[in-house]
């Protein structure tokens, strides 16, 4: 243990110091808020490089602190924005006094002012920014600069504005115009300076709609809370990977997505029905979409597409006390994208290796004159071809239509729809052999080459949110989400013979359908006791799910194959109606969740969390097995409590420690046809998240410790049969590292190491077993560098590296899977409204297996991975 903590401490203390050192000189873009999402909007703002250079050591840094004269430093603590009918006029208000007169320049579009001998000293917030104040202004920042300088900002939409600053007995006026003309300020002798815009270098930053001055870090998230929090803030491990990230990667899956997040491991598709991962050692993660969890007994959550996706973020440790029956691993949120008051159309076209083509469009804009009803479109058309030896490709029809009503100044309305279909191989992964994976072909497979699978997945809702006022506000929330998926008949695996490697096969298929209705109200409201601040949430949940199966099979014919023959013998299926059905269920499940929240400033530094849920839920299952129905009811009920502190010892950096319990009703049945005991589930965790450059750079570390009990396993060869594994306890730690080294250098890495073993069973063969699936060690790096000026701007580079340690393929650890080392790059342009890009996966055709997930069998749930990846995207934004 002692080891552990001392590993992380030294890691945060030289990464902190590293780069802490280097941003003392380096350059800091920042980009602002223009719509409430993360759409790109391209501008222009000076380089700060091209003004004014900070220190360039820590020591002349200090040397300047140290010579600061402090009793002359003004303090601006209003800044109040007026249009006019030839621009904007500009008022910054003093606390005491005259402000120095401003230095004025224009670099680009943009118009800088910095006013010597002053601080912003805001009530509410250390930066003034405001988008859009005329149609010709882009948008206006007031900020601080070291050595006590306030730098305004004004940014033409196509042209550099002209503005008059007159000192006055309480601070200064900026006259803006866009208006040809000089540029002057008034000093304290009231003589008028002229300069002439200047023509300077300059960079592109991206307008999005929060402020987001490095485009790899979120400083805000929701998952944590259900409320629109400060990450540094929240006593729990989260990590928010905005569009950015998979956008310069090209990912198309979400597990290429969440493997740049320490904790977490893709554990495979469950034979392409399902994706499945585990977080902190911990499997059954749910995937929530915009905060509503998909229900099912089969564990079925719906197919992913990232298309439609802001922002991905992921909460680690528990959180059952806002969304209810999570594991205590954590929850991935997927975080859709909203329409946009400003117009947007894009077009994208994405080809690659093995057939692969994607077009999609991506279309946003206002419906009204007043704009108060806006719409947005997301669509695609899929098609390729698998690496594996299957005769049909993966074929996706992705459709996902959103409305925004501003119903009054305080009531919105957001209605949304995604609808996806799927026509994909059915693969079933390859096999172990002895201990380890069978010396065969990753293109090799063990079920016939024109199996399918198909699937239908529709997402569609509503949320409307009303604010009585600032501090107070209603939403209530619905999501319906209906999933269907069906197998082709296939010869579905169950026993190898290694002693001459024939693979017996039983002709098989299923069907699967699942609905649920959720819906979620709640009361946010902000007051104060004396001096203590809170933020209260209050709600109400409820969930009816139902989950139907119906699984014909033969066990009476098996279907030969020899693993090792590169030409097997094929055997004709048989109609679907001449296969018995043998196994099947029918599930229906109730339940109600009330939670209450306090976020609870206790001081300025120390933050406190509180929360408690009740939950209660019935359900019924009728199972067929064999021709023989039965039928269990059960009723469960929990009080799930959830405590975390923050301390913030310096404004950068946040120390926190946190507990909570899980609770999730089993809906499996034991061998006797009766449910499982509830999954229960406790964890705690301790960490530090260090702003190292605040809102540009973030690095976190935690440590945690779970312990889970009465975890469900499918038998082998019965999977509709589930027997519970006793305690299963996890312990390890996370290192996450994002956002911006240097101006256009990104970067975002990670590091975890997880314990997980077996620490109860009724099985004492498999105590002290680890956990199938998890990696000790496993570590992703990725970053890119866009040149900032000259001939190649726009030219973009990234290379990226991911690690995966030694796996156990099953819960009896009979075999293991190799550890593997991925190497990814790739190259970008961009000029204006395009943009054009070249991405390279696996660039050194790595043989690996990417995930081994079922856990009680030796021959399913063994996926190879993707060998040589390439994939070229060219982009038109209008």
């Amino acid at each position: 243990m002692n080891k552990l903590y001392l590993l992380g401490s030294v890691g945060v203390a030289s990464a902190v110091w590293s780069v802490a050192c280097q941003s003392v000189y380096a350059e800091t873009v920042r980009s602002y808020s223009k719509e409430s999402s993360s759409e790109r909007v391209r501008t222009e703002i000076p380089a700060l490089s091209d003004i004014e250079h900070p220190a360039a050591s820590v020591a002349e840094w200090l040397s300047q602190l140290s010579e600061a004269d402090s009793s002359a430093v003004m303090q601006i603590v209003d800044v109040q924005l007026n249009a006019t009918e030839t621009g904007l006029t500009i008022v910054l208000n003093s606390s005491e006094g005259t402000l120095s007169p401003a230095s004025t320049s224009v670099v680009g579009n943009a118009l800088i002012a910095d006013i010597p001998d002053a601080t912003l000293a805001l009530p509410d917030t250390d930066e003034f920014q405001s988008v859009n104040p005329t149609d010709e202004i882009a948008f206006v920042t007031v900020s601080n600069l070291p050595n006590n300088t306030v730098r305004v900002a004004i940014t033409g939409v196509e042209a550099a504005p002209a503005a008059e600053v007159i000192s006055g007995a309480t601070g200064l006026v900026f006259n803006v115009s866009l208006e040809e003309g000089a540029i002057a300020t008034e000093p304290a002798e009231e003589e008028t300076i002229a300069t002439e815009p200047a023509e300077e270098e300059t960079i592109e930053i991206v307008v999005t709609g929060q402020q987001d001055r490095n485009s790899y870090i979120v400083p805000n998230a929701s998952t944590g809370t259900r409320t629109d929090t400060p990450i540094s803030e929240i006593p729990q491990s989260i990590q928010v990977i905005p569009r950015q990230v998979f956008e310069d990667q090209q990912a198309i899956r979400l597990e290429e997505i969440v493997e740049n997040v320490s904790g977490v491991t893709f554990l495979g598709n469950d034979d392409g029905r399902n994706i499945e991962f585990a977080i902190r050692g911990v499997e059954g993660v749910p995937i929530l979409r915009d905060g509503f969890r998909a229900f099912s007994s089969f564990g079925f959550q719906g197919r992913i597409e990232v298309a439609n996706l802001e922002q991905v973020e992921v909460l680690r440790g528990p959180a059952s006390i806002l969304f209810g029956t999570i594991e205590p691993g954590g929850a991935i949120n997927l975080i859709s994208k909203k329409p946009l008051s400003e117009p947007l159309y894009n077009v994208q076209l994405q080809v690659g290796n093995r057939g692969f083509v994607r077009p999609s469009i991506d279309l946003s804009g206002p419906l009204t004159a007043d704009g108060r009803l806006l719409y947005r479109l997301n669509a695609l058309y899929q098609n390729r071809d698998s690496f594996r030896d299957y005769d049909n490709s993966f074929e996706r029809f992705f459709i996902a239509p959103s409305l925004t009503w501003e119903i009054s100044d305080r009531t919105d309305l957001n209605v949304s729809l995604e609808y996806i279909e799927d026509d994909d191989p059915a693969d079933l992964g390859t096999v172990a052999f002895g201990d380890g994976i069978a010396d065969i072909p990753p293109e090799r497979i063990t079920n016939n080459p024109d199996d399918t699978i198909e699937s239908t997945f529709l997402n569609a809702g509503y949320t409307i949110e009303h604010r009585f006022s600032e501090n107070w506000k209603l939403q209530n929330s619905f999501r319906y989400i209906f999933t269907d998926s069906e197998f082709s008949v296939v010869p579905l695996p169950l026993v190898l013979d290694e002693t001459t490697g024939v693979l017996s096969r039983f002709f098989g298929a299923s069907k699967d359908e699942q609905e649920n209705f959720n819906v979620n109200t709640s009361v946010e409201g902000q007051f104060s006791t004396g001096s203590i601040e809170h933020r209260l949430l209050f709600g109400v949940d409820y969930a009816h799910t139902t989950s139907e199966n119906q699984t014909p099979f033969d066990l009476f014919n098996p279907v030969p194959l020899n693993i090792f023959d590169p030409d097997p013998e094929t055997f004709p299926e048989p109609a679907l109606e001449d296969v018995p059905l043998t196994f099947g269920s029918d599930v229906r499940a109730d339940r109600v969740g009330i939670y209450l929240q306090d976020q609870i400033d206790l001081l300025d530094n120390l933050f406190l969390l509180a929360g408690i849920r009740y939950e209660t839920i019935n359900q019924t299952r009728t199972n067929l097995s064999f021709g023989v129905i039965t039928e269990d009811q059960e009723s469960n009920d929990s009080f799930l409590p959830r405590i975390g502190i923050v301390y913030q010892p310096i404004e950068p950096i946040s120390l926190y420690a946190s507990y909570s319990r899980s609770f999730n009703p089993n809906e499996n049945l034991d061998p006797d046809g009766d449910f499982l005991e509830p999954e229960e589930g406790e964890g705690f965790e301790v960490g530090v998240k260090a702003e190292v450059i605040p809102d540009v750079l973030s690095l976190s570390l935690a440590y945690f410790n779970i312990t889970q009990k009465n975890v469900a396993s499918a038998d082998p060869i019965f999977p509709s049969v589930f027997t519970a594994t006793g305690e299963q306890r996890n312990q390890g730690v996370e290192i996450d590292l994002a956002g911006e080294l240097l101006p256009g250098w990104n970067i975002i890495a990670s590091y975890a190491f997880i314990d997980g073993e077996v620490t109860e069973d009724s099985n004492p063969e498999i105590v002290g077993n680890e956990l199938f699936g998890i990696p000790e060690h496993s570590a992703n790096l990725w970053t890119t560098y866009e040149i900032q000026r000259g001939d190649l701007q726009g030219l973009e580079f990234g290379i990226g590296f991911s690690f995966v340690g030694e796996r156990q393929g099953d819960i009896a650890n009979s075999f293991e899977v190799d550890s593997f080392f991925l190497t990814r790059a790739a190259i970008a342009y961009q000029q204006n409204n395009w943009k054009a890009q070249l991405n390279f996966d696996n660039l050194f055709d790595v043989d690996f297996i990417e995930a081994a997930s079922f856990g009680t069998s030796r021959v399913r749930g063994i996926f190879p991975g993707e060998p040589f990846t390439v994939r070229a995207s060219f982009s038109v934004r209008f």
